[in-house]
């Protein structure tokens, strides 16, 4: 199904390296006629790094949807009960968020916008971005895998040799996916 009309609800979480191919997806989206409500997790909305200033980041998202960026749990809630979301894009998902949402843990913006979004029965597009993918946050993909209304992008090793467990969605596959989650089919293969 094509996004052109569809109201999506994306997600920012703390994996700062990935912002910088993330974001220009976000203005892929609307130029293919998507609406994009923007939420960051409270990592992302206030932490300064070495990948750029917070406040950087929430410029630039926020010029390019037209939209204040929903950055609290009580912004957050209201998403499901308004059905202001078709679906919901987790881009890049930190492998701290990816472990709230196996283990039902909503304590920020982030999860609770997941959650508010699932009580509509809707997908839900999680883009793994962490360091132990392959490590201790195998058994939360697996745990979300195989949950109704979540859909992975595909994803690879980022770097086997100097981070053999870190793992890192493909950007190119983000849009195909979430079109394929709006026909509520995952995109194989997962694993690149």
């Amino acid at each position: 199904m094509e996004v052109k009309g569809k109201k999506i609800g994306f997600v920012l979480t703390g994996s700062f390296c990935t912002f910088s191919k993330t974001i220009p997806k976000i203005k892929e989206l609307i130029k293919k006629g998507a609406d994009i409500l923007p939420i960051m997790s409270y990592n992302s909305y206030k932490l300064d790094t070495k990948f750029g200033k917070a406040q950087d980041f929430i410029n630039e998202v926020e010029e390019i949807t037209g939209k204040k960026i929903i950055h609290t749990i009580q912004e957050a809630e209201p998403i499901g009960p308004k059905k202001l979301t078709d679906i919901m894009v987790v881009a890049p998902c930190s492998g701290n968020t990816m472990a709230k949402l196996a283990n039902d843990i909503i304590d920020g913006p982030s999860t609770m916008a997941v959650k508010s979004h699932l009580r509509n029965d809707r997908p839900v597009v999680i883009a793994t971005s962490t360091n132990n993918g392959l490590g201790a946050n195998l058994v939360n993909i697996g745990k979300l895998l195989i949950r109704k209304h979540y859909y992975f992008v595909p994803f690879k090793q980022d770097n086997p040799i100097t981070k053999p467990r870190s793992i890192v969605y493909d950007f190119d596959y983000l849009i195909k996916t979430i079109e394929y989650a709006l026909d509520e089919e995952q995109i194989s293969p997962i694993l690149l």
